[in-house]
């Protein structure tokens, strides 16, 4: 097989995945009754996927990347505007980045 090959397959393979959870997901979420615990858990849940994303590339960014992301954070709390949290912390790390820390 050559690597065209392969690639597609394995992002076939991904999408089926993908799908296949996805619509477990759905189907299992009608037997389980939202009672107002489930109900909170599901509402943090993109919040902690969020989070799980972006604090290991924070933190293996370095400084900068830590900075970017607080004062990210900072700004989005402050103004309730995702774009500009965004960015401001993008400006924050390159900028601590050129400062050379």
């Amino acid at each position: 097989m050559t690597n065209e090959a392969i690639s597609l397959a394995v992002i076939l393979a991904m999408a089926a995945t993908t799908y296949v959870c996805r619509s477990f997901g759905y189907f299992l979420m009608g037997y389980v009754p939202l009672t107002p615990r489930v109900r909170r858990g599901l509402e943090a849940l993109p919040g902690a996927v969020v989070v799980s994303i972006v604090v290991p590339g924070a933190v293996a960014a370095g400084p900068a990347g830590i900075a970017g992301v607080i004062a990210g954070m900072v700004v989005m709390a402050v103004t309730r505007h995702d774009i500009l949290g965004l960015l401001v912390g993008c400006a924050v790390a390159v900028g601590v980045r050129s400062a050379g820390l």
